[in-house]
């Protein structure tokens, strides 16, 4: 019987001007945790006192595998821990924890930041100040810190749809699986790294679990200018809904490559949902599946779904019952076969340098009762509209103007190009903004979609953020 691999845990100790706090914090680490520990990676940020040197004495007394290193500049607090959480990757460590070397976090809590990703409940794991009432006041936590820790915890939570007790703390235990799928490395190299990652882990769906920590502050020199920090993570928090929304270029928050499913009832995927649940079950054709959210979505219905994309994004064999990698400009690749039900290009002719082309493909791949749905980012909405006016025309990370599409479609422009490639026009249905990608809930969220439902059903051209096109093969 093979044992259960043991996990690697790691521990990133950031460091800076730390001589005299980082031998202390490193006795600190429990014996409980020791045998587990795989390597402490001690990064001294180009220290201006002796902190290279301290950490190379304790390496040279310590039973703890220590790797030193000493930044040949400045990297900044979320530059030094891109670049430790860079050696967690190429060491091939499972778990790394942060751990300050100034000793404002407390080294007793490594067991319990760990257990959860050990135990397979997290993705990552926070220290949370918070969690405990009036700990953190108790601990010596200044009051204006406090209060605007919570302001800003509050608007984070608000905005994201998250309910984290803190956001601000700088302990912080991750899977490096997890680090693996987020882009953190184009995350900024100040302090909001911190609040850049954890929306990044957010839009992933990471699962993200708080522990209690104490709170301590000593007399250590904190090189955080308060109001800058809430001014950058604000802006992080408001530029990722925009993203979200299709209204942002990605230069404050890197998001992962995958598109996400738009669930609600009204978005381009729900509204396909509705279409295809009408049907019994049927062999689906998915063009540009990304990561297989949808067809996931779809399979739960009965059908059969075969996926195709030219990037083999972490799940989509899971979602998918066949998935083959190809890039659709060449073509519907040979393996995925004909006589399909349904062919669905949701969000892919635009990316496409001939559109027209895998259009007629599609039409040759589909049984003789079959249809074939496609959906179009319309570059006539209002908000491309307005940049192109006032002469702000440029790419955004996702939406109509995702950086990638290479092709632009108006509702007229579509209906042609779908009738030129031999097809019978059966509805065209205006899709509204996709409120659930802004995270827009509730009441307001119901308000919201309301008034965007009018304004569609008064003029389509201007307000529709996409068009779903539902064709079938011409009889000629």
């Amino acid at each position: 019987m093979n044992s259960p691999t043991k996990t690697r845990i790691g521990i990133l100790v950031v460091a800076y001007n730390a001589a005299t706090t980082l031998a202390k914090v490193l006795d600190r680490i429990p014996d409980a945790i020791r045998p587990d520990i795989e390597e402490v990676i001690v990064s001294d940020d180009h220290s201006q006192d002796s902190t290279y040197l301290v950490g190379l004495g304790y390496q040279q007394v310590s039973d703890l595998p220590i790797t030193l290193i000493r930044q040949p500049a400045n990297l900044g607090y979320g530059g030094n821990q891109k670049a430790g959480y860079d050696l967690a990757i190429e060491h091939g460590l499972d778990v790394v924890v942060m751990l300050h070397g100034d000793g404002q976090y407390a080294p007793e809590s490594l067991p319990e930041m760990v257990a959860p990703i050990v135990d397979g409940k997290a993705d990552a794991v926070f220290g949370s100040r918070i969690m405990i009432k009036g700990a953190a006041r108790k601990g010596g936590m200044p009051a204006y810190k406090y209060v605007g820790n919570r302001i800003l915890t509050r608007f984070e939570n608000a905005a994201l749809g998250t309910n984290l007790s803190e956001f601000h703390s700088g302990y912080r235990a991750y899977s490096v699986s997890a680090l693996k799928q987020v882009p953190f490395e184009q995350n900024s190299d100040g302090f909001n790294f911190d609040t850049q990652i954890i929306i990044q882990l957010h839009d992933a769906g990471m699962r993200i679990v708080e522990v209690p920590i104490p709170t301590y502050y000593g007399d250590e020199i904190c090189y955080v200018d308060g109001l800058s920090y809430a001014r950058d993570v604000t802006r992080d928090v408001v530029g990722y809904r925009l993203q979200k929304a299709g209204f942002g270029d990605g230069s404050r928050i890197a998001l992962n490559e995958e598109y996400q499913l738009k669930p609600s009832e009204d978005s381009s995927h729900g509204r396909i949902s509705a279409m295809l649940s009408a049907r019994s079950p049927s062999k689906i054709l998915d063009l540009g599946c990304s990561g297989g959210r949808l067809a996931k979505r779809l399979r739960g219905m009965g059908h059969h779904v075969t996926g195709v994309d030219v990037h083999e994004i972490d799940g989509v064999t899971d979602r998918t019952d066949v998935f083959i990698k190809a890039d659709l400009n060449d073509g519907i690749p040979f393996e995925a076969g004909s006589g399909f039900d349904v062919v669905l290009g949701a969000d892919v002719l635009e990316h496409l340098v001939n559109p027209g082309a895998l259009m007629a493909q599609a039409r040759d791949v589909l049984s003789p009762d079959g249809v074939a749905i496609f959906c179009v980012p319309n570059i006539a909405h209002w908000y491309p509209r307005t940049r192109s006016t006032v002469g702000m025309f440029d790419y955004d990370q996702r939406g109509i103007l995702d950086s990638t599409h290479l092709r632009f479609f108006t509702r007229r422009s579509i209906r042609k190009l779908i009738e030129r490639q031999g097809y019978s026009i059966q509805r065209i249905e205006p899709v509204g903004l996709p409120l659930d990608a802004m995270g827009v809930e509730g009441t307001k969220a119901h308000v919201l979609r309301l008034v965007d439902q009018v304004m569609l059903a008064l003029w389509p051209t201007m307000f529709g953020y996409q068009f779903i096109v539902e064709a079938t093969p011409s009889p000629s």
